[in-house]
């Protein structure tokens, strides 16, 4: 039998907010939620963005009055709703009007020379042809220089993008552990995989105790490294700034560091450990790996994410000047706007009239573990994933251009989920979260592999959604962003519109699908297809399938009596889970980072020939004992 991924956890944060418990999904639906749901929406984002703070029972504002959960809304609503999703880049990354910057000056010698004085140690080496140096008292020198010279000195710019996705205001995940000057996607990363784990209503090693050391596996990656001043930000920077470049700047901006840190800090993970980097389809490339692993028998327990907080100027730059992103002389374009600043709300419009992507920052983790442990544990069941199919584009013109390699991957999810649950299921209840970016040519090309693939598979008003206008860009999260969107939607039966557009732009293929501009309510929904079409050809797109259409499959696999167990224990998973996200919506995150704790010397191994035995590990690793390959030796 092919073992079944079941997602069983699920965390992070993005622009919206906190992954788990769906607080992300529910503030952008909110409109759409009913009381008792927006209230708890309002009170976690608020405790979240620092607004307010729970002690001795009850939530406190800054100044320390007593403020009850109904009241709120009231108050700090429109700072909530304001400082969250996509808004102009906030200070904490840069100020988007005076963006730093280094300007060049020649200066040119009039009458005699240029002349100064300085440290005689400040002087570069080697010294310029043209400088004549003339020691003075208490080891000064004066300076003077026949001809020019080019100088830089700091300076600032108006920075023509000024709007991302970027975590809610006030949120600041280094003060929430002893983050060691530890990059802001490694914060992230440490803040989301806790959250993941706790989610799940187990402790970690509560979960790790049920299987071997070896079958359990972390599967993580960035897709820029982390590019703040604490990594590679800094090492590449520092001496151009006449500053030392730290020992942890090139270690901790290492693309690994998330599946790094989550073994070494998180989890204490002695199985496997998998970092793979598909563009902006990275979050889907390391979830293929743990499925493939989870359906081969190889490990049985995963925690699979990706983080990207790269809100800086150099990033922004660089897709920039791409002519990528949305800027603001565009949006004002498409906007008729002459004076004043562009709708930064609405900077991402997928498959509207657009100019460009916004970036954003998130981190975004699940857990995930075979159908049986999940029956054994009692586990509850978020959703399962059938499958994650990743294809190329062949030869390219463009690297950055789109090609034939999502026209298979999304293909390939569609057959499966026919294969699975049936042409009904596909045709009446799935929804694509799309990958959307918000650009003129993404518009075209994306809608127009849905439309080719709904003929193919008679499908009529195929639901679509696109989280990146809301979240902005989140690179390597950006599948991850979709993927928590995708159990929003299989909880609430909301299907989130597309708010920033006013209409679907004429050019968009949109005959066969249902790209709607307000959120509306939907039918229990069996099957969601994730989709991600990335820089240099990485497509991805995975068959998600809803926890009613998962626990069907596995009640039908385990039998009645198995899955009566099940549900007993499931009771106490879900009143521990509760537990936690009381905790969390009041910002008790209770965040695991075991720096130092419980490291294994070589005294702690026991070896054999038979097996592998490590303290504080309730089970051994068992060694290879078959030959594979015995009809060939």
């Amino acid at each position: 039998m092919t073992a079944l991924p079941v997602i069983v956890g699920m965390g992070g944060i993005n622009a919206a907010g906190r992954t788990s418990f769906h607080q992300g999904f529910r503030r952008i639906v909110i409109d759409k939620l009913n009381a008792e749901a927006r209230q708890e929406t309002f009170v976690g984002l608020a405790t979240l963005m620092n607004l307010l703070t729970f002690n001795d029972g009850q939530l406190h504002d800054q100044q320390g009055n007593i403020v009850a959960a109904s009241e709120v809304e009231a108050r700090f609503g429109e700072q909530i709703l304001a400082g969250t999703l996509i808004r102009k880049i906030e200070a904490d990354h840069f100020d988007p009007d005076a963006t730093p910057w280094q300007q060049k000056l020649v200066m040119q010698a009039t009458d005699n020379a240029i002349c100064f004085e300085t440290r005689a140690r400040d002087l570069p080496s080697p010294l310029p042809r043209s400088w004549q140096v003339t020691e003075l008292e208490d080891k000064r020198v004066r300076v003077e220089i026949a001809g020019e010279v080019e100088v830089t000195h700091a300076a600032t710019r108006d920075n023509p993008i000024k709007a991302a996705g970027q975590f809610p205001t006030g949120f600041n995940p280094a003060v929430l552990y002893n983050s060691r000057y530890q990059p802001r996607g490694l914060q992230a990363t440490i803040f989301g995989a806790a959250d993941a784990i706790h989610s799940t209503g187990y402790s970690w090693q509560q979960i790790a105790s049920h299987v071997s050391p070896d079958e359990i596996g972390t599967y993580s990656a960035s897709v820029f490294g982390q590019v703040q001043s604490e990594g590679h930000g800094g090492m590449m920077q520092n001496r151009l700034r006449g500053e030392r470049v730290s020992t942890k700047n090139l270690a901790l901006g290492l693309n690994t560091m998330s599946t790094d840190f989550i073994n070494a800090y998180v989890t204490g993970s002695v199985g496997t450990t998998f970092t793979s980097t598909g563009a902006c389809a990275t979050f889907l490339y390391n979830l293929k790996a743990a499925v493939q692993d989870i359906q081969a028998g190889r490990i049985r327990l995963a925690i699979v994410g990706s983080n990207d907080c790269a809100v800086t100027p150099e990033v922004i730059e660089g897709f920039g000047n791409m002519s990528a992103l949305a800027n603001e002389e565009g949006l004002k374009k498409l906007d008729g706007i002459t004076e004043g600043e562009a709708n930064h709300r609405k900077t991402s419009r997928p498959f509207g009239e657009n100019c460009g992507f916004t970036i954003g920052e998130a981190a975004q983790f699940v857990v995930l573990m075979d159908d049986s442990l999940a029956v054994e544990l009692g586990a509850k069941v978020l959703g399962s994933v059938a499958d994650v199919y990743t294809n190329a584009d062949g030869i390219k013109k463009s690297i950055t251009a789109p090609g034939p390699g999502n026209y298979i991957t999304m293909a390939k999810s569609v057959a499966l989920a026919k294969s699975v649950l049936g042409e009904d299921a596909v045709q009446k209840r799935s929804f694509i979260l799309a990958h959307g970016s918000s650009t003129p040519q993404n518009r075209v090309t994306e809608s127009l592999i849905y439309h080719r693939v709904a003929e193919s598979f008679a499908i009529n008003d195929w639901p679509v959604a696109a989280p990146k206008a809301y979240l902005g860009h989140t690179i390597g999260p950006a599948s991850g962003d979709q993927l928590a969107w995708a159990l929003g939607v299989f909880e609430y039966n909301i299907m989130p519109g597309i708010t920033t557009i006013d209409n679907v732009a004429d050019d968009v293929y949109s005959e066969r699908l249902n790209i709607a501009t307000d959120h509306w309510r939907c039918q229990a929904m069996d099957v969601a297809f994730i989709n991600s079409k990335g820089f240099g050809g990485n497509n991805a797109t995975a068959t998600v399938f809803s926890p009613k259409v998962t626990l069907a499959m596995m009640e039908k696999r385990h039998g009645e009596q198995a899955f009566a167990a099940y549900q007993d224990k499931l009771a106490t998973v879900e009143h521990a889970q509760q537990t936690y996200q009381t905790k969390a919506d009041n910002a008790q995150f209770e965040l695991i980072y075991k720096f130092g704790d419980g490291v294994l010397s070589d005294e702690d191994i026991e070896l054999t020939a038979n097996d592998i035995a490590m303290t504080g590990l309730t089970h051994k690793i068992t060694l290879p004992s078959k030959n594979p390959f015995a009809d060939m030796v």
